[in-house]
């Protein structure tokens, strides 16, 4: 096995990535995942190949992963609660414990049948966020799975939908902005009642006659660097490493910008009535 260079008492992962665990292949949610809460509302069925939560009136439930991850590019496919989900939370994220976590972030606030889902998306380091965007997909979350990607790497994140790129978060250091590189993450996935601000601000509440809600969950993927006792062990396809949007992925990206972003902190004047955030002027 090819060495990485890595310094375990600040959880700092050097630049070069040459390591040789194949862990790449669709895995078994047995396996690589453990349901950490719901009393039963989490489930893995079909000999470790799918994975539900469910949320009803007394709980909602989550799973995380067994490993940590120090960068790297994972898939999961989702299919989100279909219906009436107003009110209702599904997160898909990745995070650090601690007070100064790092934090990547998927969630998926469900609204009344017939009208879209939201997907909110947020980027902490050290314990800050506040770099929301927020898309509407176009196609039905809710009729099928779909595949749900984060890109991280010492230069950036990509989050991806079926492939096509919708946010990219580049490492500003060089300008004063804190990137998320010190720190290996989990992944984290729960469904819960957010009525009080995930719909319409609040407006809309969860109809609980439609209880139980499910999402599911299959064909997770996983080409990363993995952390055990202080040790990391690396996918042989290590071309995540330096992986960046090309010609075409960069239209895609402003095509889904210009036509279903719904929310961009760095145009939030509002919010920002001194200025706006040093990234968003790059």
């Amino acid at each position: 096995m090819a060495s990485c260079s890595y310094r375990s008492s600040s959880f700092t992962l050097a630049v070069v990535f040459i390591c040789s665990l194949l862990v790449a292949s669709c895995a078994n949610f047995d396996q690589e995942f453990d349901v950490t809460w719901g009393n039963g509302r989490g489930t893995i069925l079909n000999n470790g190949q799918l994975l539900s939560l469910s949320l009803d009136k007394a709980s909602g439930s989550g799973f995380e992963s067994k490993k940590e991850y120090m960068f790297g590019k994972v898939d999961m496919q989702l299919k989100l609660v279909p219906g009436n989900s107003a009110g209702i939370v599904t997160a898909y994220y990745m995070k650090s414990p601690g007070s100064n976590w790092d934090e990547i972030d998927f969630e998926f606030l469900g609204n009344l049948s017939g009208d879209p889902y939201t997907v909110h998306t947020n980027v902490f380091s050290q314990g800050k966020g506040d770099r929301e965007q927020q898309f509407h997909l176009w196609f039905d979350p809710t009729a099928d799975f779909h595949t749900y990607s984060i890109l991280w790497n010492n230069q950036r994140i990509i989050f991806s939908v079926d492939g096509t790129p919708i946010r990219e978060f580049k490492n500003l250091e060089s300008i004063g902005v804190p990137f998320p590189k010190q720190q290996p993450m989990r992944i984290y996935s729960s469904i819960w009642n957010a009525d009080d601000w995930a719909t319409r601000g609040g407006l809309v509440k969860t109809d609980w006659s439609g209880a139980p809600f499910t999402a599911s969950y299959r064909n997770f993927k996983a080409e990363a660097c993995t952390v055990s006792a202080g040790k990391p062990s690396c996918t042989s396809n290590n071309s995540w490493q330096r992986q960046q949007l090309g010609a075409t992925s960069q239209q895609r990206l402003l095509w889904v910008q210009k036509n279903h972003m719904i929310y961009n902190y760095c145009t939030d004047t509002k919010r920002f009535p001194q200025g706006f955030p040093p990234e968003c002027s790059h």
